[in-house]
């Protein structure tokens, strides 16, 4: 299939309305002609993977696979990263917390996600394993606000792995500014679960340690402030 010309610059919702999975994939395919032949086999090799762990799973109206592309296609594209790990990281971030078992395989055992976190390790590397690793979410505790838990496991996660920000603020991004794709009661839920994130995020994304330049940090932040813009839309509506 032929795409335009401007796909490569092209807003990734407007590609996901317009032209679906296949638009994503050819933009994918465009960022990655930036690197070397290795690298962009270890690309296909993860993005693969991701397609095929993920192959039943949706998103609302769309192949869950779009929002891991996305994921992918911001870093390269507005945060200009060029760390192929964090990259495949970002494909795979999504893979151990929904198909652990899938993923280890034989070896899932008693601690699957342990297992999973291993067999992405033999396959891309320790560091994507211990990236992923970083933006899994752990079991919750059923008897407090999973919303809570969920803030407090991001925050001390992403305090100790400041690439794994990255791929998280990519991942916030996809699904916080993108609320406005979003359809039906996940809406409101969605904006409740983000909104008390967006402070959270300026703080890591701000701090010297975070590994974007000065005006990655400013998009990152206009992003933010948008995010929120649509959360208070949503959210405080008078009754």
């Amino acid at each position: 299939m032929d795409f335009p010309a401007y796909l490569a610059t092209m807003p990734m919702h407007a590609i996901t309305e317009i032209h679906g999975e296949p638009g994503l994939l050819a933009r994918f395919r465009l960022e990655i002609e930036a690197f070397d032949d290795a690298a962009r086999d270890r690309l296909t090799e993860a993005l693969e993977l991701a397609a095929e762990l993920h192959r039943d799973d949706r998103r609302v109206r769309e192949p869950y696979l779009n929002h891991l592309l996305r994921v992918a296609i911001r870093m390269m594209h507005h945060y200009q990263v060029r760390d192929v790990d964090v990259i495949v990281a970002g494909l795979l971030h999504d893979a151990v917390e929904d198909h652990p078992a899938e993923l280890a395989g034989p070896h899932a055992g008693e601690d699957p996600t342990a297992a999973a976190l291993a067999a992405l390790g033999e396959r891309f590397g320790p560091r994507v394993a211990r990236l992923v690793g970083a933006v899994t979410n752990p079991a919750y505790d059923p008897g407090r606000d999973p919303h809570v838990q969920y803030r407090e496991h991001v925050a001390a996660s992403l305090d100790r792995e400041p690439w794994a920000r990255v791929i998280k603020i990519s991942d916030f991004t996809d699904n916080g500014v993108g609320v406005i794709h979003t359809v039906g009661p996940k809406v409101a839920r969605s904006a409740a679960k983000y909104r008390p994130l967006v402070p959270v995020f300026r703080d890591l994304i701000a701090r010297p340690d975070t590994p974007l330049s000065a005006s990655v940090k400013r998009h990152i932040f206009a992003q933010l402030d948008l995010a929120e813009e649509r959360f208070s839309a949503i959210l405080d509506q008078p009754n």
